[in-house]
């Protein structure tokens, strides 16, 4: 037993299916559908290569747009964590819960050796040698601090606002971040984290650190799986006077950190944690980096946009603005730089009210579109639709042809056509 929990907690496994079925062709990028890229890096500090998996927001890959820079998500485990995370993303920040963000899965070459902050050579509960190399955490961190993250602001469009995510031996070095390296991101998300390291030796630093120290704009998110016997739970295993097993000792710990930060209100610290009853240490990734993502953003969201379009709505169009750039100047609070309402947010919102027939709202959001793109053929041609449901064909013609200055777009060449043939018969 104590071998197979060992294998739980240290080893990710990779499952590889053979396709039986003849494939489709892999060589042609018409057929594929590309979520990532890959990249290395060279580590003086740990004298080797690592490799990266890198996704970049789709509309950064628009070149009419600006230089859009984003927000950067640093993942442990990246190979086997990297679709699950992107995809929750990308559903995420396409219905504007949580923005567009760059992630960066990092591949482990000897993962334990990364992720644990202290040197082990024998288990504190069974006497027995570790024959797992250890302790190498804080040169790991090191390497993300002064060259991974470095060489992601360098070669990407990558803004200094990072999130820290990690699972089970990533959850730990998650913690370890926090507790000595607080600067270092903003957010940060523990999965699981495998806290019973070492006889607990991070619970006592992190217990006083975080007794002691502010975490102004700082974010925690702790996912905690059912890692327990049956018959167990949290409650009994919080009472349990026995000896640890490690059935236990691994909740435990866990559950000795939260509710001690629980109590710890004064730090400044958003902490928030939850137990999964349902997931246990393998599964709960995935439900546990969706919940942390809608906590450490919920206030990027802006709601109340259902009520604009709302025939009992007392806002006017002057309203409506204050409220988005209200919202966006909080959004740049928290970010600590300038955030411009997204131009393909603001134009399906602008198109919304024209067909709900409001054009003086459509015009003050296409308006304030052409004010903060000028240099986006979109942002005019979805003007030049404004302009005609308002039957103005002449400043139509006009603004699909400031389109046009900037980008050819097949589109917008054929309403032009259309509009300047209807005009000349």
């Amino acid at each position: 037993m104590k071998n197979l929990l060992l294998f739980v907690f240290i080893i990710i496994s990779f499952i590889s299916c053979k396709q039986k079925e003849k494939p489709v062709d892999i060589e042609s990028k018409k057929t594929q559908i590309v979520i990532g890229q890959l990249d290395s890096i060279y580590s003086k500090i740990l004298d080797e290569s690592r490799e990266l998996w890198i996704h970049i927001p789709e509309s950064a890959k628009d070149s009419s747009s600006y230089k859009t820079k984003y927000p950067v998500l640093y993942l442990l485990d990246g190979p086997s964590n990297f679709n699950s995370v992107t995809g929750i993303i990308e559903h995420l920040s396409g219905n504007m819960i949580v923005p567009e963000m760059i992630i960066v899965g990092i591949a482990n070459t000897n993962r334990s050796l990364d992720m644990t902050p202290t040197k082990v050579d024998v288990d504190p509960m069974f006497g027995d040698s570790i024959l797992y190399p250890s302790g190498g955490g804080n040169k790991f961190l090191d390497f993300i601090e002064k060259e991974l993250i470095p060489h992601i602001e360098k070669t990407y469009p990558a803004t200094t606002y990072k999130t820290f995510v990690g699972h089970s031996f990533g959850g730990l070095s998650v913690i370890n971040s926090l507790v000595n390296r607080k600067e270092l991101f903003n957010n940060y998300v523990a999965i699981d984290p495998s806290l019973w390291w070492d006889n607990r030796a991070l619970l006592n630093v992190a217990d006083s650190i975080l007794s002691t120290n502010k975490f102004e704009n700082r974010a925690l998110y702790v996912g905690v799986a059912n890692t327990m016997e049956a018959g167990m739970d949290i409650n009994k295993v919080q009472k349990e006077s026995t000896p640890d097993t490690y059935f236990t000792a691994h909740i435990k710990s866990i559950l000795q950190f939260v509710n001690s930060l629980d109590s710890k209100k004064d730090n400044k610290l958003l902490f928030k944690w939850k137990y999964y009853n349902n997931d246990d240490h393998g599964s709960v990734p995935l439900i546990t980096e969706y919940d942390a993502l809608r906590f450490l953003f919920q206030w990027y969201k802006l709601n109340g946009v259902n009520d604009f379009f709302s025939e009992n709505s007392t806002l006017t169009a002057q309203e409506i603005l204050n409220l988005i750039n209200s919202h966006y100047a909080n959004i740049t609070d928290h970010f600590g730089y300038k955030v411009t309402p997204p131009e393909n947010f603001i134009n399906s919102i602008g198109n919304s009210f024209i067909r709900n027939e409001m054009p003086e709202k459509a015009y003050a959001l296409l308006n304030l579109n052409l004010k903060n793109y000028p240099k986006s053929a979109n942002v005019y041609e979805s003007m030049g639709d404004y302009y005609l449901f308002q039957s103005d064909t002449l400043n139509a013609i006009k603004e699909f042809k400031n389109g046009l200055k900037i980008r050819g777009n097949k589109t917008l060449k054929e309403k032009l056509e259309k509009l300047e043939n209807k005009e000349i018969k």
